[in-house]
């Protein structure tokens, strides 16, 4: 999803840069990989599993296979059935293996029919329960932002919401958006493609594993209102909030809870009766009403993979209190039938599933109108960047062969999903995955189903250009992601996981660099141009080159702008001053200790200014220290997140506040602590020296924690 910027706030560390990562892997089977072979920690082996029996599946055009494919609406060459389980059997069974991922459900939709849907592994470990593709409920994150948006458009259509109006016309005014100093108002459109212009805000309030802190959607919007940053419309930004507004907008003007919402004009229509907005808890006043008893335990688990544990299964998410951006729970079967509507443009054809008795096919439904169709297809702001240019709230993506899907992703602390429907190939895939580790493959899987059956595969260019090497200043330097929290404590752990630094190698590519890895690019044409391809797969980079060089770059998702900074802003100066101040500030207790075995000859404004420096330096000491244990407890996602901030990174924060308006003390000394008095009652030049520079170490230490927003211990 792009619900989390997936915050592996194990990022400080090498928590999030795990050893052994890049080693090369064991042959993995082609067959669905049996749950026992992933439920302990054990050594991968080295030779060929035999293939398991595969879990219980169904997949719908079976009996079909035998028949050949067809052509599709489209003209185009329609996947055989057989072929696509076998190949589908292969990829993930092989991924579950490589990445621990406890299990998988998938459908896959082509010419009004669901042509695959299954689920592999287990759905929870106490009692051992498997996936069933028609049964389990998987959280899909983001994806339930499309139902938001379908939700909006057809209000749009009918003339009740306005889509160049101010948002703050459909809300409460204790919910309406404050103008903060800037002159736009936010307005109805801003939300649909993420540019209203808010930060973003994560830890400790966008998701809840104690239902006992649950809000209702009005009170969370009100308590939790993010700043804004930026003049609307300027460029995406991706905004949970916002999305919570679009929703607190349709409760407004329907007069409707939004649950009931999406079950009269969605859900409930479709006949989606595994899909839900709705969590498992129990009866509340002033909290939706919970899920159904029979829903609720078909829910699936979600897991943590541990080296020393295993799967671990986490407490549930909760997330009814901003519901439209991504409290959905549904079934791959449901899914499929979602995905047949958005390929035929809002129409539902129940055709095929009339039963023989009933004397003619029931008749076609209409979820949202051809212009709206249109609309989720048409960007409302188009770039020329080549990059995402969210169309009315859906996100576009590059496939094989220069096609293009629209769908959404979505992703919480444990569930990653994709939901991707080509037109062209009149396609529709769903993945979700129940374990932390399943990103990549939810992410991947649309893209290579489509290389697989529909070829080419992209074939990224893999030759650097030696000239940009000649051009390298333009682009080289750190660049900050602007969706990210903007003050406090949150605003360092986002300088932390929103820095990319950009280099140019010898060979002529360019390199981008961040704590969940690195990535290569060439240039596509023109090497001063700023147009990137990647050499491993299909994103793009474009840099805006205005000012001469690039201040800024944006991905092929375009859901957030990185945005070029100055030295203070850079991880590797931080790290180095905190490095020399931890040594500085060891030196002077050793010093110190080293000293009290002689006469000491000072001042008394000397001996004072001693005793500050020996309390910043324990200071200095007791933060970094409490600031790497944070670090090293930071492996954990889903700990930082319910947490935060927590006692010691609030002590670590109290700790070098302090220490750092002592630095204001010893600044104020140097002057006196250089004039001294007698020769033989003052320091020695080289301790005056030692002095200064440890005090002028520490000042630049605290400037650049102050910039971080480090030392605000009482803001989280």
């Amino acid at each position: 999803m792009r619900f989390l910027p997936k915050l592996a706030v194990a990022m400080l560390a090498a928590a999030l840069c795990p050893t052994g990562a890049a080693q090369a892997q064991p042959a993995l089977p082609d067959a669905p990989i049996p749950y026992q072979a992933l439920a302990k920690p054990a050594p991968r082996p080295a030779a060929r599993p035999r293939a398991a029996t595969p879990p219980p599946s169904t997949t719908a055009a079976a009996a079909e296979a035998a028949a050949g494919p067809g052509l599709t609406a489209t003209g185009v060459a329609a996947i055989d059935p057989a072929r696509l389980e076998a190949y589908l059997d292969g990829v993930i069974g092989s991924a579950m293996v490589r990445d621990r991922i406890a299990g998988v459900t998938v459908s896959v939709v082509q010419n009004d029919q669901v042509i695959f849907k299954k689920g592999y592994g287990h759905a929870s470990l106490a009692p051992l329960r498997p996936v069933d593709p028609d049964r389990t409920l998987f959280r899909i994150g983001s994806i339930s932002k499309t139902f938001t948006w379908i939700l909006l458009m057809n209000e749009i259509q009918a003339g009740r919401v306005r889509i160049d109006a101010p948002i703050n016309l459909y809300l409460p005014e204790a919910l309406q958006i404050r103008d903060q100093g800037f002159t736009q108002p936010i307005q109805v459109s801003h939300l649909l493609d993420h540019t209203p212009g808010f930060e973003d805000r994560v830890l400790g309030q966008l998701m809840e594993r104690n239902f006992d802190r649950e809000r209702p959607m009005a009170q969370y919007l009100r308590q939790e209102r993010p700043r804004r940053v930026r003049e609307p419309g300027q460029f995406p930004t991706y905004s949970n909030y916002g999305v919570g507004l679009a929703g607190q907008a349709l409760v407004y003007v329907s007069g409707q809870p939004f649950e009931e919402l999406v079950e009269q004009k969605i859900t409930g229509p479709l006949g989606m009766t595994r899909t839900t907005f709705r969590e498992p808890h129990p009866p509340r006043q002033g909290i939706p009403a919970p899920m159904a008893p029979s829903l609720a335990r078909d829910l699936s688990e979600g897991f943590r993979w541990s080296p020393a544990e295993g799967f671990e299964a986490r407490p549930f998410e909760y997330l009814g209190h901003l519901a439209p951006a991504g409290s959905a729970s549904s079934t791959a079967a449901d899914m499929a039938r979602y995905m047949i509507v958005l390929l035929n443009d809002g129409v539902y054809r129940p055709a095929a599933e009339t039963a023989p008795e009933e004397a003619a096919p029931r008749p076609a439904l209409t979820i949202f109108g051809p212009t709206t169709a249109r609309a989720f297809r048409t960007p409302l702001r188009p770039n020329e960047a080549g990059v995402n240019d969210w169309p009315h709230g859906f996100i576009t993506y590059p496939l094989p062969g220069d096609r293009k899907g629209y769908g959404h992703a979505g992703g919480t602390l444990s569930f990653s999903s994709n939901m991707v429907v080509a037109p062209e190939l009149d396609l529709g895939v769903f993945i979700s995955v129940n374990t932390e580790n399943g990103a990549a493959l939810a992410s991947e899987l649309p893209a290579q189903l489509v290389a697989q059956f529909y070829g080419p595969a992209m074939a990224p260019p893999q030759e650097g250009d030696p000239d940009l090497g000649r051009v390298a200043r333009l682009y080289e330097g750190h660049y900050l992601g602007t969706r990210r929290a903007y003050v406090g404590l949150e605003r360092f752990v986002g300088f932390i996981l929103s820095g990319v630094s950009v280099q140019v190698s010898r060979d002529g590519r360019l390199i981008t660099s961040r704590l969940a890895g690195t990535q290569t690019w060439v240039p596509e044409g023109d090497p001063a141009a700023g147009r990137f391809a990647s050499t491993t797969g299909p994103d793009r980079l474009v840099f805006d080159m205005s000012g001469g060089k690039a201040s800024a770059f944006q991905g092929t998702y375009n859901d957030v702008r990185f945005q070029r900074v100055g030295l203070w802003s850079r991880p590797t100066v931080l790290a180095w001053l905190a490095g020399l101040s931890a040594v500085a500030a060891i030196s002077t207790l050793v010093g110190l200790a080293l000293r009290n075995r002689r006469d000491l000859r000072q001042t008394q404004i000397q001996s004072q200014a001693s005793l500050v420096q020996t309390i910043q330096a324990v200071l200095w000491l007791l933060a970094l220290g409490l600031f790497a244990t944070w670090i090293m407890g930071a492996s954990d996602t889903a700990q930082v997140v319910y947490a935060w901030p927590g006692a010691r990174l609030i002590l670590a924060s109290a700790c070098a506040l302090v220490a750092s308006v002592l630095t204001i003390v010893t600044l104020a000394a140097l002057l006196s602590i250089w004039r001294g008095g007698r020769r033989l009652d003052s320091w020695p030049v080289m301790r005056k020296v030692a002095f200064t520079a440890t005090t002028l170490l520490y000042a630049a230490f605290a400037v650049v924690l102050f910039h971080w927003g480090a030392l605000t211990p009482w803001s989280s």
